[in-house]
């Protein structure tokens, strides 16, 4: 049997948790499948492996998978879009609408736009119009960080939880259920995007709206301008080259700021750095950059070994791209291992002079760490499989200049995140 790895991008993963759960009826296998692969090892972008897909036949790539087997579970990481009460299976979601619905029709209402003030009305009025006795709130979400400036994930979810509250009330006799539903964010990837009314048929729906659907071309019109009404409004108050002075002052970057994670593999700062990421995004002025510790030695450090002199180099290069962000404004959230204090400190000096620098030492203890192995590659180094392995087969220098230190044996991944913010965003002010 022929076995081959497919690396997922974020779109992926989404479409490959709503098959897990039930939500999708199967999978092809993906784009760019090898010919030659009896079975598929669909890994995230850690290359850990989360499913294994077992094809039809020997090269029959076009042909449907015959089972997709569920190895580790996804990463899950911090804000309201991950809440495990909110991010369910259909199951949980049919069995929630039967206790709201009782027996009687349930509309899907997704809200695939930052709801305004005329929607809910527009909203409560098509619940009426459809006779349903129940909504399913959906509340569909991509995993890629948004443009500065713009509602993320989180902030989607927020407002969504707030339209779903606002037609409780309008509509005191309708059950409101709302999920949040994982979607890719582009076409063309290893799958295509799925068809929405399936996936919600699945967790109860048979009808469906889209809350952009229901918003008039006038309301359209003014969210669409909303863009113009400050420079409107500056150009209204001042003569044209005041008016050029102050836009440009408003547009000009401001300082940036690097966060860098050392810890054990299996620490959780992974988790951490990437929820970090998200809520910085999310609405924010500045660009957020996340720099992945295994994601840039598949790229910007592939060439490298694994031996002192190469994890130098590795975690110099993640400093130097990070003080590069920095400079231009953005925040840089870099999280590899970084086991030496010396490759720290020169990540330090070169960040320092671009805005504040925070160290998070995620401390969490190497049996912990050793427990957890989503990657299984404590086990292999262990038996001698793999070589310079930090913290068994090779050093790891606490940090003594951490400017936080966080032990997820103990600490939830939004109460680190949470810390994290307060010390930056004091720092920024600074």
């Amino acid at each position: 049997m022929t076995t081959r790895t497919i690396v997922l991008d974020e779109d992926g993963l989404d479409i490959l948790e709503l098959a897990l759960v039930g939500a999708l009826p199967g999978l092809p296998p993906p784009a760019g499948a090898p010919a030659d692969a009896d079975e598929l090892l669909l890994a995230d972008r850690e290359n850990t492996p989360l499913a294994r897909m077992t094809l039809a036949g020997a090269g029959a790539v076009g042909e449907p998978a015959t089972r997709l087997e569920a190895l580790r579970p996804l990463a899950r990481h911090g804000g309201p879009h991950w809440a495990p009460d909110l991010r369910i299976a259909p199951a949980a979601a049919r069995e929630r609408l039967a206790d709201a619905a009782a027996g009687r029709p349930v509309l899907a209402l997704v809200i695939d736009d930052v709801p305004a003030r005329a929607d809910l009305d527009h909203a409560a009025a098509a619940v009426d119009g459809a006779g349903a006795g129940a909504v399913l709130v959906v509340i569909p979400v991509a995993r890629r960080t948004p443009a500065a400036g713009t509602v993320g994930a989180a902030g989607a979810v927020r407002a969504g939880l707030a339209a779903a509250d606002a037609l409780r009330g309008i509509r005191t006799g309708t059950g409101v259920v709302a999920v949040v539903l994982p979607w890719p964010a582009v076409e063309g990837g290893a799958w295509p995007a799925p068809d929405l009314a399936s996936v919600v048929a699945a967790y109860g729906a048979r009808m469906l709206l889209r809350l952009s659907g229901l918003r008039s071309a006038a309301d359209g019109a003014r969210i669409a301008a909303l863009d113009g009404v400050h420079r409107a409004a500056v150009h209204a108050v001042y003569p044209e080259a005041s008016a050029a002075e102050v836009l440009a002052a408003v547009a000009a970057p401001r300082r940036g700021a690097v966060v860098l994670f050392t810890g054990l593999s299996g620490s959780g700062k992974s988790t951490i750095a990437r929820s970090l990421a998200e809520e910085l995004a999310d609405g924010g002025s500045r660009a957020v950059t996340l720099l992945d510790g295994d994601e840039v030695r598949q790229h910007l450090s592939a060439e490298l070994g694994f031996d002192a002199a190469s994890r130098e180099r590795n975690v110099e290069r993640i400093g130097w791209v990070a003080a590069l962000v920095a400079r231009h404004g953005g925040i840089a959230v870099a999280a590899p291992i970084a086991p030496f204090a010396v490759s720290r400190a020169r990540v330090r000096a070169m960040a320092e002079p671009h805005g504040p620098f925070i160290l998070v030492w995620v401390s969490t203890p190497l049996a912990v760490c050793e427990a957890r192995d989503r990657k299984g590659l404590y086990a292999r180094a262990r038996t001698g499989e793999v070589a310079d392995f930090t913290g068994i087969s090779s050093p790891y220098e606490p940090p003594e200049d951490a400017d936080l230190v966080i032990d997820t044996t103990d600490a939830t991944v939004d109460e680190a995140v949470a810390a994290i913010r307060v010390l930056l965003e004091a720092r920024l002010e600074a």
